[in-house]
């Protein structure tokens, strides 16, 4: 067994809103200097924390906007987000659902809080992940996954001390719903104070974790409390992860797409060239139409 140790537990620096929906503390690229390839293939990680926002008659969001060469990946702990894309994806992401859109050779999309759940207000938690493509699929065509809480893998850890639901990839042989181009795991883990879960990656693969709920302790040593993101070395492969008390852990782990990486607002390819093109195509109106 060689242990897999954290490189640097990251605090998340002040608060921005995308649109006026999303209150995010921007993780990856991020204030601590955390560069895209660092953490590839995910490119972005935005953190919707815990934040209570009021009834509203009007949804509040993010209206039409073009993306190109990637794929978001939107998951929700709190509230309900509705979202419509040019390429005919769309509905509504649940609490415990998550979004998939492959935005590839490029869409428009837009993504507003629930109608029903806008009327109401209440606790809105979600983070939202770029995940970038290889070069030889960045023009393919775009699709998308709807992943419900029900339709994710699970494994039972011992003596109901907890669980771990598969968004993609695997873990103790169960597999995860989500297609994907690259190989990655994405994982919650939910575990009740005191318990304990194992977890192991190759050591080349980028990998951290997000605190969602509670404090944890990684390897019997390293805190790492609520809110906080861990980076893990590029060494060995096992750790774990123990509760302090009851916590929700979002683990990430993916091989590297090793290519340059040209990234502008919402478009990212592998060369300057390729920008001014994906610019222009929108421009041209290639991306199709949606209504604001």
């Amino acid at each position: 067994m060689s242990v897999k140790k954290i490189e640097r537990v990251i605090v998340p620096g002040g608060t921005h809103f995308v649109g006026d929906g999303f209150r995010v503390h921007n993780i990856i690229p991020g204030s601590a200097g955390l560069s895209m390839q660092r953490m590839s293939p995910f490119i972005l990680l935005d953190y919707n924390s815990p934040y209570e926002f009021p009834p509203s008659e009007t949804p509040r969001g993010v209206g039409v906007h073009p993306h190109k060469g990637f794929e978001t990946v939107t998951i929700a702990y709190k509230g309900k987000v509705e979202h419509h894309d040019s390429s005919g994806g769309g509905g509504v992401i649940n609490e415990g659902d998550v979004q998939w859109m492959t935005a590839a050779s490029g869409l428009l999309h837009k993504e507003f809080h629930e109608k029903e759940w806008s009327k109401k207000g209440g606790m809105f938690q979600m983070v939202q992940l770029w995940v970038n493509l290889p070069a030889k699929d960045k023009k393919s065509k775009p699709k998308y996954q709807a992943i419900t809480n029900k339709d994710m893998g699970r494994v039972k850890l011992e003596n109901n001390s907890g669980e771990v639901e598969i968004i993609a990839g695997e873990y103790k042989g169960v597999k995860g719903p989500a297609s994907t181009f690259t190989p990655l795991h994405l994982f919650n883990v939910k575990l009740k104070s005191g318990a304990k879960s194992d977890l192991a990656f190759p050591p080349e693969y980028n990998t951290a974790l997000l605190v969602l709920e509670g404090n944890i302790k990684v390897n019997d040593s390293e805190d790492v409390p609520v809110n906080n993101f861990a980076l893990f070395e590029n060494k060995g492969e096992d750790f774990t992860i123990e509760a302090i008390e009851d916590s929700l852990i979002l683990i990430l782990s993916g091989e590297p797409i090793n290519e340059p990486i040209a990234s502008q607002g919402p478009f990212v390819m592998n060369t300057k060239e390729e920008l001014v093109e994906a610019y222009n195509d929108f421009y041209e109106g290639k991306f199709g139409h949606l209504e604001d």
